[in-house]
């Protein structure tokens, strides 16, 4: 996945609820709407979480140091995971404080039409943002269901940016039916049923992407593809007899560390080994291009 692609979905996104947050405001300031106004923190918390998705990523571009060697590849998931926690606390959890507010102190509805203008208008912005996420996802994810480049990418920024337009969709047309019923029946709790289940939605999308971006953070091998191509590539070698044994682990989304244990012939001069574990790093390289780290034992095959 290209950090360009990445970084292109991510500043959409983020133009796009800026805009739509501060127009929801103004509607829920006007409309005194809680749907609108748990729609405006979401967009909000969107905003936010563009900005940390945007700063992890300048800060994974710094130069290896002595207390770090590997680099900082990381600090995309930490960034990353930050988001999960804006969308639960932020987002999830102040929708549902606003909805249990309005139902225990109903608020009739001023102006309607602003709030369901504001939210039709959001609707088709939100949109086009999903849009450009999942075409520059459909670049990357190859034949993998959406579902799957989600669950499997090692990039955190494209799958938290689709799930954020997901929700952002749903929350809109859950706020958008929320309004209309309210409207309809002349009754303030559908406002309220329409704030906690935006809240509820927010919740459950953080805890998704909490549980994904963990799993990056402990540290994820290579893929079963990309697991098998390392392996063929180093039995592929001349002067490699066998693979005795590998680990893969990924220091940042674009980064593959390789170790591996490999069979020479018991005979060949420390010349000859050296020129075997050259070759191999060549062809594991040629084989998948993110192993940049990669450290070969020889040994003699028993």
């Amino acid at each position: 996945m290209s950090t360009e692609g990445s970084m292109k979905a991510i500043i959409a996104a983020l133009l796009a609820n800026i805009g739509i947050a501060i127009t929801k405001f103004i509607a829920a300031a006007f409309s005194g709407s809680a749907s609108m106004f748990a729609e405006g923190i979401h967009s909000l918390a969107d905003s936010g979480n563009q900005v940390l998705l945007i700063i992890g990523g300048k800060r994974a571009k710094r130069e290896a140091t002595a207390s770090h060697p590997f680099g900082y590849g990381r600090s995309r998931y930490i960034y990353a995971f930050m988001v999960s926690i804006v969308l639960f606390s932020i987002g999830g959890m102040f929708s549902i404080s606003e909805g249990l507010s309005k139902l225990e102190h109903p608020h009739e509805l001023e102006m309607a039409w602003l709030p369901l203008v504001v939210l039709g208008v959001a609707i088709i912005l939100e949109s086009f943002s999903l849009r450009t996420a999942l075409g520059e996802a459909k670049h990357a994810r190859g034949k993998q269901s959406l579902v799957q480049f989600i669950r499997h990418a090692k990039s955190p920024e494209l799958p938290v940016v689709i799930l954020e337009d997901i929700a952002a969709l749903v929350g809109l047309v859950l706020a958008f039916l929320g309004v209309g019923l309210t409207v309809i029946t002349h009754n303030p709790i559908w406002d309220a049923i329409g704030t906690l289940a935006i809240g509820a939605l927010l919740v459950a999308v953080a805890i998704i992407l909490g549980l994904e971006t963990s799993s990056l953070l402990v540290g994820e091998g290579a893929t079963a593809a990309d697991t098998g191509k390392i392996r063929d590539a180093l039995k592929a070698t001349k002067g490699v007899q066998s693979v005795i044994h590998m680990k893969t682990l990924y220091l940042g989304p674009d980064e593959l560390m390789l170790g591996a244990k490999i069979a020479v012939d018991g005979k060949s001069s420390a010349a000859d080994i050296a020129k075997v574990i050259d070759d191999a790093e060549d062809a594991v390289r040629a084989a998948v291009p993110t192993t940049r780290v990669i450290y070969l034992e020889p040994d003699i095959a028993r």
